[in-house]
């Protein structure tokens, strides 16, 4: 659905809607048709789906009706009853179609008796961003951000209050009481008043916000200092201030050698322009496992980029990615295709087949990334599998041959089929496979 429309075949993703049942395709074709204000063919699109009795798209044309300006139409026709109001799910969905509507109170109203939970006052001050109902918001908010603090008072560590004090700085904040938010939440840190690592982001990033760097940099020197630091070098960057923010985090570095700050300054660096000197301050991070891997945000940084791409991965102090070699593999076939050098690309994925499902996909995806769309499709049609024509669609659709993709994706029904045909992965008892790929 998305690259139908990314490629303006928005007629095409309507009759995949209309003729293959293709939810998505539905879902995305009406947006489109709201957003140049065809509210009838939008109502269209979505009708056989309501008619199905699929939730989702009773909502979705409640929302439509309600941007056509037919708002009491919308609200009517999904308008919940008792059972649907003992629901946060209903309150929330409905509580954000009233605020569309202008009807701001009654959407507050609705969500009241949820307040307690926190996604519902994330909502909350989400559907009330520009409504001139930041008091009412506050006093809402104010008994479960007082919750927080007495609970870390108390010893205790009650997470169902935790974002309070954050969205509470953050009504103060668009209200126009920044300075009030700024002490509340300064006193709140200073008390170790607080019960999530994301209330100290919160603190850092309103005084970065409103420029006042120097406590923010007080707030660096303590047991925050991981915390708070990338926050403090970032906000010196935005000023201008880019060599203090770099030596900031080098000394940081010298300090504590943690991960964090090597992620930070490499990702920086590399923003700057400056890849060698990137890459020499992640590179003791390479060969380390998962999330402290620092070769990994570097790459996703430049997979439009393939030249650069290439120059990190053949750069002498890259080492292979610890327990996850297929990705280097992978990330060098990348590379090589999108500078045309397919053969080459090729033949890293033939040296190493493993991880591939099918590396006939494989080859017929590294034709595609080299522009040699043609051969991709001849390929993909030779192999006729699920995924193989699933790859087929997106390769006919770059081709501009959208009807014709839409033609050889496999139906809802047909992967189902083959989803039912593999054989189940034994699994722990955290739901991880027992063998791999985990």
């Amino acid at each position: 659905m998305t690259l139908l429309l990314e490629h303006g075949h928005l007629d095409v993703a309507v009759r995949a809607a209309r003729e293959r049942g293709e939810w998505f395709c539905a879902e995305g074709a009406a947006e489109e048709l709201c957003r140049s204000g065809e509210f009838g063919r939008a109502l269209e699109t979505m009708e056989p789906f309501v008619a199905a009795g699929w939730r989702a798209a009773l909502w979705a044309k409640a929302e439509i009706l309600s941007r056509a300006g037919r708002t009491d139409e919308a609200l009517d026709l999904v308008r919940p009853d008792e059972q649907g109001r003992a629901s946060q799910f209903v309150c929330r969905d409905f509580a954000e179609l009233l605020a569309g509507a202008g009807r701001v109170d009654e959407a507050v109203d609705l969500l009241v008796p949820h307040v307690g939970e926190s996604w519902i006052r994330t909502a909350l001050v989400e559907i009330t961003e520009g409504r001139d109902r930041d008091e009412r918001v506050l006093e809402l908010i104010a008994p479960h951000a007082e919750a927080a603090r007495r609970s870390r008072d108390e010893g205790l560590w009650d997470y169902g209050c935790s974002d309070a004090q954050e969205l509470q700085a953050r009504v103060l904040e668009r209200a126009g009481r920044a300075d009030e938010a700024i002490r509340v939440l300064g006193e709140d840190i200073a008390r170790r008043r607080f019960l999530s690592e994301n209330t100290l982001v919160a603190h850092a990033e309103l005084l970065a916000r409103h420029g006042r760097l120097d406590e923010l940099r007080e707030l660096t020197t303590g047991r925050d200092a991981r915390t708070t630091l990338p926050v403090y070098a970032r906000a010196l960057w935005d000023h201008g201030r880019v060599r203090e923010a770099e030596a900031v985090m080098r000394d940081a570095i010298a300090a504590d050698d943690w991960d964090g700050y090597r992620a930070w300054l490499s990702s920086a660096l590399w923003r700057d322009g400056r890849p060698d000197d990137a890459i020499a301050v992640a590179e003791p991070g390479f060969s380390r496992y998962d999330c402290s891997n620092l070769l990994a945000p570097l790459v996703y940084a430049l997979f439009d980029r393939p030249e650069e791409l290439l120059h990190l991965l053949e750069h002498p102090l890259t080492a292979p990615h610890h327990g996850h070699e297929e990705f280097q593999h992978w990330w060098r076939a990348f590379a090589l295709a999108g500078l045309g050098r397919v053969e080459e690309a090729v033949a890293v994925v033939e040296a190493h087949p493993d991880p591939w499902t099918d590396p006939r996909v494989v080859r017929a995806g590294l034709l595609g990334t080299a522009g040699r769309l043609a051969d991709a499709a001849a390929e993909l049609r030779d192999i006729g599998t699920i995924e193989a024509r699933e790859e087929l669609f997106e390769v006919l659709v770059l081709q501009g041959r959208a009807a014709e993709a839409v033609a050889v994706h496999p139906t809802v029904a047909e992967q189902r089929a083959a989803e039912a045909e593999t054989a189940p992965v034994p699994r722990r008892e955290d739901g991880y496979s027992v063998e791999p790929p985990f």
